[in-house]
């Protein structure tokens, strides 16, 4: 039976320093290497295999999949990179320490946008530190100012069906390393969650979450692989 595997990057500097991260490109802590790694023994240890891995654009997620793989001596097996697989674009937020944030615009409001399904934060203003339209990785992407996770699922899903499901009915066996929101993303999706619930969805690093999939890719079974 086809079988997917999530895993959210280890813990990034700015998760550590707790500020919003987004498309910027940060890296893992020593804390967030040794999480991958935890998780790459975990999964040899409980008999996981691949044939296929995907991840983003983005280090963080990079970094994890390439570490958990050493870990299982599969650093060998074929990667697709995809900026569709990104984290959500934090816009005006990039970079902003998050207490602080609430501090000067209110709690309320800070939970809006990072807690809402369909709204954006502000737009990342042109000439930011954090504008991306230079980094060459994004060369022809229309880069957003800004997203919401209703926008970041706009851009994930299609992916999912154009690139992921294809090698999942082939009979492929697919590991995924990606972020909290882009991974959001598809357990909404696959676990058929309703929008007023998945924002509430807390997705902890490095840990993997197992998909058992039926021939029609319907989801027969979800567990973090650390509770089996």
């Amino acid at each position: 039976m086809p079988r997917l595997v999530l895993i959210r990057h280890g813990q990034s500097s700015w998760n550590l320093e707790n500020r919003f991260t987004g498309w910027w490109d940060v890296d893992v802590t020593e804390k967030g290497a040794a999480e991958a790694r935890a998780a790459g023994e975990m999964m040899a240890a409980k008999g996981l295999d691949f044939d296929m891995t995907f991840t983003s654009l983005q280090t963080r997620a990079i970094k994890t999949l390439n570490l958990a793989l050493e870990a299982m001596g599969r650093l060998w097996l074929p990667t697709e990179k995809d900026w569709r697989l990104n984290e959500r674009h934090y816009g005006g937020l990039t970079g902003l320490d998050k207490a602080e944030t609430s501090a000067k615009h209110g709690e309320a409001q800070v939970k809006i946008w990072r807690r809402s399904f369909d709204v954006p934060p502000p737009p990342m203003e042109a000439g930011s530190d954090y504008d991306l339209s230079a980094d060459r990785r994004y060369a022809g992407i229309a880069i957003p100012a800004t997203e919401s996770l209703k926008d970041t699922i706009a851009r994930v899903l299609p992916y999912y069906e154009e690139r992921i499901v294809p090698a999942l009915r082939d009979g492929q066996r697919v590991l995924i390393s990606a972020h909290g929101n882009s991974l959001r993303a598809l357990v909404k999706h696959l676990s058929n969650i309703p929008d007023d619930e998945i924002t509430g969805l807390e997705i902890p690093t490095a840990q993997p979450i197992v998909y058992e999939l039926d021939d029609a890719l319907n989801a027969t079974d979800r567990y973090y692989l650390s509770e089996r």
